[in-house]
């Protein structure tokens, strides 16, 4: 079985494009339609698609600059941020409030009188103007529907968490799948080059043939169909790198096309992602299952807190007041210890609906839970299969290239001695061309195949 890492190595250059132009137009065909010059073996489009204006060298440098402009992972960091800000919130409220408050006082009409306060107690006289002080501390001490808001929040904070290394894997995935895919598409540009090379050299052989009389016109038009069938591959070819290094750009977030350089190593990638994502443990279940499951806890739990509003809150505060004296510098005015018992009575029914709203959230936390665990056994069954069966279709696209290439060489040596026809010259040279292609196609697959393998059981943390 071949390497899919020797071939795409092999040729990977950074090409540059040639606009295509209409064939050079030969002397003036004779009476039997045939130019009497043999045609070149050159072609405006033999010349290579044009660089990219950037190039990635290694999946640690494609890795950083996804890591900068990712969108996705920006908006999954952003949701932790969030989730975490949201739980510090629920938590605040059990937590005790102080507040220290400050405020002068003038009176207007009995400049000589502090208002609003004695003035004398035990010696001491409130100054005038009098500044005052007081310093109030609150706890809530029984507060069940806030408890189980806080619980939520912590499991929703858990859920953004395994979010984000979900998140993780999936750029990683899909920046790995549109690597191979350029890699992929650059090889099949530079196999549509040889392809044409080919063709416009068994035309040649077809015009030495037929002006040696051993061929007829027939012989020639075929060949010449084979180049323009040849030319009309290599377009699409090319318009397909273009669009697979597009996408490249797309998926690192920057604007111009991007390319890969020729010394860039498949297996080298395969290497380096397993050392930023870790195979997944035996029981050990995939970053979107455990945030689907977090998330049905926090679903489950904001339903209790729904319900628990009902319950009585109790609440604990103290207040020390002070004031300026004469003499100074002031004294305590008051220290008092409030506890409040709250029972909810009536809300018109506010607390039912919320209880129905959050039951409904939770069902479909459940359902969504589901569809992710069974997408993602499935997804793991599938590429499991998918390395097997793409090394497989590598050891069968070898042999039919092999004896493709036999083929050809038998049928070329054939015609030249006027064995074969040119219809099948030009169908072994079709029969070639569709199986380098074919083997260039499964090897690639392969390699797409073993890294979805790995990257479909991963766990990536950074």
């Amino acid at each position: 079985m071949l390497g899919a890492v020797g071939l795409a190595s092999s040729g990977l250059t950074s090409l540059a494009l040639a606009q295509p132009k209409a064939e050079p137009a030969g002397p003036a065909p004779a009476s039997g339609g045939i130019p009497a010059a043999r045609p070149e073996l050159d072609d405006p489009l033999l010349a290579p698609v044009p660089a990219a204006p950037f190039s990635i060298s290694s999946w640690s440098a494609a890795q950083q600059t996804l890591l900068r402009s990712s969108t996705d992972l920006q908006r999954a960091e952003a949701a932790l941020v969030r989730a975490e800000a949201l739980w510090r919130q629920a938590l605040a409220v059990l937590l005790p409030n102080a507040r220290l408050t400050v405020a002068g006082a003038f009176d207007l009409d009995n400049p000589d009188t502090a208002p609003g306060v004695p003035p004398q107690v035990d010696g001491r006289s409130s100054t005038a103007p009098v500044v005052t002080a007081a310093l109030s501390v609150s706890q809530r001490v029984v507060d069940v529907a806030s408890w189980r808001a806080r619980d939520a929040a912590a499991l929703t904070r858990r859920s953004a968490t395994w979010s984000l290394f979900d998140v993780r894997r999936r750029v990683r995935q899909r920046l790995a799948r549109t690597l191979v895919a350029v890699v992929t598409a650059e090889r099949v540009a530079e196999l549509g080059r040889v392809g044409l090379r080919q063709a416009l050299e068994r035309g040649a052989l077809s015009q030495r043939t037929f002006e040696l009389g051993r061929a007829t016109e027939l012989d020639v038009l075929r060949a010449r169909q084979d180049v323009t069938a040849a030319r009309s591959s290599l377009i699409v070819a090319d318009e397909q790198l273009r669009g697979a290094r597009e996408a490249l750009a797309v998926a690192l977030g920057v604007d111009d096309p991007v390319g890969v350089r020729q010394d860039f190593s498949l297996d080298g990638l395969v290497l380096e992602l397993r050392q930023t994502c870790q195979p997944l443990a035996a029981a050990e279940r995939r970053a979107d299952e455990e945030a689907a499951s977090a998330a049905v806890d926090a679903a489950r739990t904001r339903t209790a807190s729904a319900r628990a509003g009902k319950l009585p809150t109790l609440d604990l505060s103290t207040t020390l007041s002070a004031l300026t004296t004469d003499p100074g510098p002031g004294r305590v005015s008051s220290w008092s210890i409030v506890a409040v018992l709250s029972v909810p009575l009536w809300e018109g029914g506010v607390r039912s609906a919320q209880v129905k709203e959050r039951s409904a959230l939770e069902a479909d936390a459940r359902a969504t839970a589901e569809e992710i665990r069974r997408g993602a056994r499935l997804e793991i069954t599938r590429a499991r299969r998918g390395q097997a069966v793409a090394e497989t279709l590598v050891t069968v696209a070898a042999e039919s290239r092999a004896l493709a290439e036999r083929l050809d060489q038998m049928t070329r040596r054939s015609f030249e001695i006027g064995r074969a026809t040119s219809l099948e010259l030009v169908q072994s040279a079709v029969g070639l061309r569709q199986a380098e292609l074919a083997l260039a196609l499964r090897q690639f697959e392969w390699m797409q195949a073993r890294l979805d393998a790995l990257l479909t059981e991963a766990r990536c943390d950074s």
